[in-house]
């Protein structure tokens, strides 16, 4: 049976808990999807800093982890069979954690997949729309004479806030009742579009009643401003 040890990226980044859940991240809306979801149930585990700035994800300790040289991974000491198990791509481990707690998503069948549609929703084309959009605005995309390109963001980004809009009218959270891991995969992407990328005036935020709302329930949540700062930044 293989070993957390047989995994080479632990040799650049050794577990000092070798019983946890080993994560690679850094703080960014899709890091902190998987800090947010391990705060918010109580998994244990190990996080580790992988700094994109001196372009750590390219190494080949942690490609052969995540061979598309992303962040976040895990690594799950006890995984399928008890055995150590790798995994990448945030929304695929939002979903092995939900399904291995039995928490942040739905039991029916109908609502588990209509949850999953919103992470794929989230995925697909929120992060893509609102990552580009802060590229054009805020990084060296603004320095581009041609605005065609962040006027297709903007207004991809605006009409899918509209679509979540739309999607929390009498809703508390985007399956209703039932906070999920729908909402978690969103969460950090909303708030780094107005925060850090400062769009916030672009796409005209203060406009809508129920996303902002929304927005600051998330964000109230323990384990949700926990999950905000793991791991810490580089000083």
């Amino acid at each position: 049976m293989p070993a957390l040890s047989d995994f080479p990226i632990t040799s650049r980044w050794p577990a000092q808990h070798p019983d946890r859940i080993q994560l690679y991240s850094l703080p960014t809306p899709n890091g902190v999807k998987v800090s947010i979801m391990l705060e918010e149930t109580g998994l244990p585990y190990e996080a580790h800093l992988i700094d994109i700035g001196k372009n750590e994800t390219w190494t080949p300790e942690f490609l052969s982890l995540n061979p598309n040289g992303k962040i976040p991974a895990i690594i799950d000491p006890n995984g399928p069979g008890g055995a150590p198990f790798g995994l990448f791509e945030s929304g695929a481990i939002l979903l092995y954690l939900a399904e291995k707690t039995g928490k942040f998503i739905p039991v029916d069948p109908v609502r588990r997949y209509e949850t999953i549609q919103w992470v794929i929703f989230q995925m697909a084309a929120v992060g893509p729309m609102f990552g580009q959009l802060g590229y054009f605005h805020k990084f060296a995309g603004r320095e581009i004479e041609d605005k065609r390109p962040l006027e297709r963001y903007r207004g991809e980004s605006k009409r899918l806030l509209g679509v979540l809009e739309s999607r929390l009218a009498g809703r508390e959270w985007i399956m209703g009742d039932d906070y999920t891991i729908a909402d978690i995969s969103l969460l950090g992407w909303v708030r780094n579009l107005v925060g850090f990328y400062g769009a916030g005036e672009l796409v005209e935020f203060d406009s809508l009643k129920l996303v902002p709302a929304w927005l600051e329930r998330g964000l109230a949540r323990p384990a949700v401003q926990r999950g905000l700062n793991i791991p810490s930044r580089p000083a």
